[in-house]
């Protein structure tokens, strides 16, 4: 194994991979010491190992061969020059501009074939352990999808199954740079997606190293961040989302463009709470996931890091939308400069395969006060200045949707649509009509929110067959 790992050109940063370099070091180990003592200690030593990938295996929903699950998540995960620039363009096997980068990867896929297909019944021979065959037929108990990476899980399978037909390392070759054609590589290519980790753990703490000369102290900016996946997403989709079709057929218009290329507009969607904006957020994200869009999830606070997510993403093959959840700002909070120089106004120009979309109860986003139009006492020489700099902000925003509160009517073709997607219902229309208008009274009103939640009571009350 140790052979295969250090022959690898391209592909080199797994040799640093933790479980590859301890087991190679580990099965070296074994075919130059036979004593007892260090049999013990190897025994020890791979089970460690057999944990993390048994561990591994739980997260993603890994089966069957989890060895060859294991290598076919690390191929899906490597991103280096070569597999970031085949998931944009793929390869060309006639092109001779290729052929240079092509037979290192080839040499490469030739070691990681071995690797894939390693024989482990020596080492299990010499210290009579079998661990590595129950790993070649491992059955998991079963597990529901919302307790391990469903995305992530059914891409590498599928790599792994299909690794699993080649005969040798050209065939591993053109199976791994087909996927990464179909499928990208990386986080992005295996999440739909993310959300922002800053990764100094205390921003803006204060520390002995903040203290310049003058003994004042200053807040710590953030380093560079880091866009980790979110592993569990809502697989609503747009359908679920009774009433509103207006509304919904504008963002797909919008979203529609953007994934095919053409140009699209930032989105503000706004209105009163529980009328689902963010459910229609997450449901974009599942309708257009398999054409390539991946979706950001930023807060107000970390708006600072902006032009630094823009960097991470504008060379990626993907669409990507910065959604921003339930956005609005107070008179005193600044973020928003940062958000309206990143959409327009900076001068770096916003990358064709990012846009921003907002949800958010106020319609300008800013709250602005009467005082703002008509305090004579204001000590603000141009108070028009101060309307124009709240209200620029929603105006970069190219689509704006209203989701307003529905009518009693609407509010019940709600109720009785998300009742007909629950078919085991017993209740008559009448009848939950009733309760449905009783329940509004008792818990905010008309909205969609509360039509779920009511259906939820239901749901919970055995209102079944």
């Amino acid at each position: 194994m140790y052979r295969e790992l250090e022959n690898l050109i391209m592909y080199g940063k797994l040799r640093e991979d933790p479980i590859l370099m301890e087991l190679s070091g580990i099965i070296r180990e074994v075919s130059e010491k036979q004593d007892d003592a260090h049999a013990e200690s190897a025994v020890r030593d791979i089970y460690n190992q057999i944990y993390r990938i048994l561990e591994t295996a739980t997260r993603y929903g890994f089966d069957d061969n989890l060895w060859h699950c294991y290598i076919a998540y690390l191929l899906a995960s490597d991103e280096n020059p070569f597999s970031v620039v085949c998931e944009k363009v793929g390869v060309d096997h006639a092109r001779e501009d290729q052929a240079s980068v092509n037979e290192i990867v080839k040499h490469d896929m030739n070691c990681l074939f071995r690797l894939f297909h390693y024989d482990f019944a020596e080492v299990e021979q010499a210290l009579s352990i079998n661990c590595f065959s129950l790993l070649t037929h491992y059955r998991s108990i079963a597990k529901d999808e919302n307790t391990y990476n469903k995305s992530v899980s059914e891409k590498v399978k599928e790599l792994a199954g299909e690794l699993a037909g080649t005969t040798d390392g050209y065939g591993f070759f053109v199976v791994v740079t087909d996927f990464y054609k179909k499928y990208g590589v990386g986080k992005f290519g295996l999440n739909k997606a993310f959300r922002l980790k800053d990764a100094q753990a205390a921003d803006g703490a204060m520390s002995s190293e903040s203290m310049p000369c003058d003994g004042m102290p200053y807040r710590v900016m953030p380093y560079e961040a880091e866009l980790v996946p979110i592993t569990h997403t809502s697989d609503v989709s747009l359908s679920h989302l009774v009433g509103y079709e207006i509304q919904k057929q504008q963002l797909i218009d919008n979203t529609e463009a953007f994934v095919e290329g053409r140009r699209a507009n930032n989105c503000l969607l706004f209105g009163d709470s529980g009328t689902g904006k963010s459910t229609c957020m997450k449901a974009i994200l599942n309708r257009y996931y398999d054409r390539g869009l991946r979706m950001i999830e930023i807060y107000k606070h970390q708006f600072h890091q902006l032009s630094n997510i823009i960097g991470q993403i504008k060379n990626r093959n993907y669409k990507f939308i910065i959604y921003m959840d339930d956005l609005s700002f107070e008179e005193f909070e600044i973020e928003y400069k940062y958000l309206k120089a990143v959409i327009e106004g900076g001068l770096e120009v916003k990358p064709d395969n990012v846009l921003i979309y907002a949800t958010s109860n106020r319609r300008h986003l800013i709250r602005e006060t009467w005082s703002d139009r008509s305090d004579m006492s204001s000590d603000e020489l141009h108070r028009s200045d101060t309307m124009q700099e709240k209200l620029s902000l929603v105006a970069r925003f190219g689509v704006s949707i209203n989701f307003s509160r529905p009518s009693k009517k609407e509010f019940e073709e709600i109720v009785l649509g998300l009742a007909a997607q629950n078919a085991d219902l017993t209740l008559s229309k009448e009848e939950i009509l009733q309760k449905a208008n009783a329940w509004s009274v008792r818990n905010g009103g008309y909205s969609g929110r509360v039509a779920e939640q009511f259906i939820t009571h239901l749901k919970g009350q055995n209102s079944y067959v």
